[in-house]
């Protein structure tokens, strides 16, 4: 390189000059793979307390540095921010019927609308439901139930046609189609596409976490520990090749950043894969750990940090049961 440019009649010292500069450049960018995001906010608070008796579940990021978490007592979303640790309820009980749950949370940031998968009365009863609402105010939207036999329906992933539920006690998806006009479809257009392929239904909670990725679905095994990459369209799934890692049992939500995925376990560890270009295969980082944790569920990621919300499932829920959300970095700090 030193000596075209010379050929080209340059100064040696500027050729020098642009060279480091250039090799400068390639060496930051090899060795920054984390998200420009990762810097430290210390005056965010480290545990952000969420009602008593609330029983949450699942966690999602909207605008700015606002939340919502689901509470598997009664469909209730609470909705707080992370930078003044402060929230409320947004969503009345009463507004789902006495037993409904909320589960898993997703954000369609172009049309501010929450999904969110539940039924009930309780979880794993059979009887599945996804409802949508204005992330502002609260209000109801719609209200679509699957056409066939669900067992319990768990996470939520947003594509730019569609929207997919996992089914836990089932291998399928429930998808409904996202109109091209931004409007809601009629509700009775949700249909159920069987998860085939690589995939094989098991005793245990199955399909759980769901994230979405050029045009491919990501989801997570809890009973086994495998990851799956899903096409939408036909429900065939493969394998993620983790390698040599140890299966990632308890896997429950996931949490995507380029291609940095998060699989919140509720053994209290969040481990972090980096996935390849074609999704097919993925390195295990390491785990990030914290205290603060009891048995998390979902997490999610804002102001450059990871949220993740505790069910507690070891301890039994009562109306005094003190519930919370976990700051957490972005970078595993343990291998």
């Amino acid at each position: 390189m030193l000596s075209s440019a010379r050929g080209l009649g340059l100064p040696r010292g500027l050729v020098v000059r642009r060279f480091v500069v250039l090799f400068i450049a390639v060496l930051a960018f090899v060795l920054a793979p984390w998200p420009a995001t990762a810097a430290p906010h210390h005056n965010f608070p480290d545990r952000i307390n969420l009602p008593n008796g609330f029983f949450p579940e699942g966690i999602e990021s909207g605008r700015g540095t606002s939340v919502f978490v689901g509470s598997l007592i009664d469909g209730a979303i609470w909705r707080g921010d992370v930078r003044t640790g402060s929230g409320r309820v947004f969503t009345k009980p009463g507004d789902q019927g006495q037993g409904r749950v909320s589960v898993g949370i997703a954000y369609e940031a172009s049309r501010n609308r929450l999904w969110v998968a539940g039924g009930g009365p309780g979880f794993g009863a059979g009887v599945g439901d996804v409802r949508v609402y204005n992330a502002s105010s609260g209000a109801l939207l719609a209200t679509f139930f699957p056409p066939g036999e669900v067992g319990a329906l768990n996470d939520v992933a947003i594509t730019h046609d569609a929207v997919y539920v996992t089914d836990s006690f089932k291998a399928q998806l429930v998808k409904i189609p996202l109109p091209s006009d931004g409007s809601l479809p009629s509700e009775d257009a949700a249909t159920l596409l069987p998860v085939t392929g690589d995939f094989t239904q098991t005793e245990g909670a199955n399909l759980n976490g769901i994230v979405a990725k050029s045009g491919v679905l990501i989801v997570a095994k809890s009973n086994t520990g495998q990851l799956f990459r899903v096409d939408p369209a036909t429900g065939i799934a493969k394998e993620i090749d983790l390698g040599d890692t140890p299966p990632l049992i308890n896997a429950d939500g996931l949490e995507l950043r380029g291609h940095l995925l998060y699989v919140v376990r509720n053994t209290n560890v969040v481990t972090v894969v980096r996935l390849g270009s074609q999704l097919a295969a993925g390195t295990v980082l390491g785990n990030i750990t914290d205290p603060g944790l009891d048995v998390p569920t979902t997490a999610t990621v804002a102001a450059g940090r990871l949220w993740a919300v505790n069910a507690r499932f070891g301890t039994g829920p009562t109306p005094d049961t003190e519930y919370w959300i976990t700051q957490l970095p972005l970078r595993p700090n343990s291998g």
